[in-house]
C-alpha cells in the first residue's frame, strides 16, 4: 500500500481501575481512568469494490480468525449494509498481552475510518455501540477522550487530565486477560472513588497483584520503575508506566533503563487523533 494514508491507533493507560463488582453474566463491573498516549499501531485501507475484507499480511501472534480488525470490518459492512470491501495493513507496534488495548484500539481504529471511506458517516454514539459488540475497551477509542469508564468500561464520562509525559515499560511476557479476571484472589469488592478532580497520584489497579505475581517479570520492571515515580500496571497487563510532569524528567528514567528491560517515553494525549473524524 505504497503512499496510503496511515491512520493511527493509539494505546491507551489505565490510569486507575477499580473493581467494584460482577455481573450476573459474570463481566466485572469497574470504574477506570484512561488515556491515551502517542505510541500506537498504525493501519493502511485501500477500498475493494468486490465486498472482500482482507489483510494485506500476517500479523505475528494473531491469527486471521482473532483479528479484531477483520472482525471490526465485517461488523460495520454487515451492521451498515455496505457492499464494498476493503485490504488492510496493519503496523502493529504494541505488543499483546501488554494492557495497552492494541487489539481493541485497532478495531476502533478500523472502524472510524471505514465509516468514513464508506460513507456511512455514522456519528460516534452509534459507532460505540457497535464497538461494544468487540469489546469492552473498543468503545473509549472511539469515544475520543480522556474518560472515566464504567460498566464494564463502556459507559464513558469525559475527564481532563493535566498534561503529562510517561515512560512505558514492556516486559516480554503476554499476559492472559481471561486468566486475571478468573483468579480467585482477584479484588471484586472495591469501593467507588469519586474522580473530580482526579489524581495520577491516586491512581490503583486493582489487578495488579494478581499480574505480578503470576508473571514476576512485570513485578521485576515495576519495582525497577517504582524508584523514579508511582509505578502501576495498566489494564491487565503486562505493560507498566509512571507519570512524569516533564520530557526531560521522563527521558532522564529511561536513559536508566537496564539493557535487560525495553521501555518506551510518550506523551499524553488530550483526545484521540482521529477524533474529528466522526461526529
Amino acid at each position: 500500500m505504497t503512499g496510503a494514508r496511515a491512520y493511527p491507533a493509539p494505546a491507551k493507560l489505565n490510569l486507575m481501575l477499580r473493581v467494584i463488582g460482577r455481573r450476573a453474566d459474570g463481566f466485572h463491573l469497574l470504574q477506570t481512568v484512561f488515556r491515551f498516549i502517542d505510541f500506537g499501531d498504525s493501519l493502511q485501507f485501500s477500498l475493494r469494490d468486490d465486498g472482500i475484507i482482507s489483510r494485506v499480511h500476517a500479523v505475528v501472534g494473531v491469527p486471521e480468525a482473532a483479528d479484531l480488525t477483520l472482525r471490526a470490518a465485517r461488523l460495520l459492512q454487515k451492521a451498515g449494509g455496505v457492499r464494498r470491501g476493503a485490504d488492510i495493513a496493519l503496523q502493529k507496534n504494541l505488543p499483546l498481552g501488554g494492557g495497552l488495548g492494541g487489539g481493541s484500539s485497532d478495531a476502533a481504529t478500523t472502524l472510524i475510518v471505514l465509516n468514513r471511506l464508506w460513507e456511512l458517516d455514522w456519528p460516534r454514539a452509534r459507532l460505540q455501540d457497535l464497538a461494544l459488540q468487540l469489546g469492552a475497551d473498543v468503545p473509549v477509542f472511539v469515544f475520543g477522550e480522556s474518560a472515566l469508564g464504567e460498566g464494564i468500561g463502556e459507559v464513558l464520562t469525559p475527564l481532563e487530565l493535566p498534561p503529562a509525559w510517561y515512560v512505558v515499560l514492556v516486559p516480554a511476557v503476554e499476559v492472559a486477560t481471561a486468566q486475571i479476571f478468573q483468579h480467585p484472589d482477584l479484588i471484586r469488592d472495591s469501593i467507588p472513588t469519586k474522580m473530580s478532580p482526579f489524581s495520577a497520584a491516586s491512581g490503583i489497579n486493582d489487578l495488579e497483584p494478581v499480574v505480578c505475581r503470576l508473571y514476576p517479570a512485570v513485578a521485576q520492571h515495576r519495582d525497577w520503575l517504582n524508584q523514579f515515580g508511582s509505578a502501576r500496571v495498566t489494564g491487565s497487563g503486562g505493560c507498566v508506566f509512571a507519570e512524569f510532569g516533564s520530557e526531560a524528567a521522563a527521558r532522564a528514567v529511561l536513559k536508566r533503563l537496564p539493557a535487560t528491560m525495553r521501555g518506551v517515553l510518550a506523551q499524553g494525549l488530550a483526545c484521540h487523533p482521529l477524533k474529528d473524524m466522526c461526529e
